[in-house]
């Protein structure tokens, strides 16, 4: 799945985001999230709530309460957005999926005894 790259983003941006994650990785119990205002919009609760899905909010000034996702932003920023200046959004979004790609495949993980997740060659393997 690719990092969605825009300048904002609304709360049908979140649903038509979440309902193809759903499609792909099925309808989870629940979704943890920030306070953001496109997450506690009400047609996003609406919307989950019609699926049965349960909303956490993680308090604010508390991102340890989701640190997957912490961890992640963090490298992101670290490793992407603070070395580049980005001209155009076709560009952003460029460079963003070969930073998605090289952190999925070549980066290591320490959650992974330092092994990326997904190496080139599992996925070569995968498509034979």
């Amino acid at each position: 799945m690719q990092i969605k790259i825009n300048r904002k983003h609304n709360s049908n941006d979140v649903i038509d985001e979440l309902f193809k994650l759903f499609i792909f990785r099925g309808i989870p119990d629940y979704i943890r999230s920030d306070n953001g205002s496109e997450f506690t919009a009400k047609v996003v609760r609406r919307w989950l709530n019609r699926l049965g899905v349960k909303t956490l909010f993680i308090e604010p000034g508390s991102p340890w309460e989701n640190g997957y996702i912490e961890s992640f932003n963090s490298k992101l920023r670290d490793e992407l957005l603070a070395r580049e200046i980005f001209t155009t959004m076709e560009e952003a979004r460029v460079l963003n999926e070969g930073w998605r790609k090289e952190y999925n495949q070549i980066h290591p993980h320490s959650s992974l005894g330092y092994c990326p997740p997904a190496p080139d060659v599992v996925m070569t393997a995968a498509l034979t």
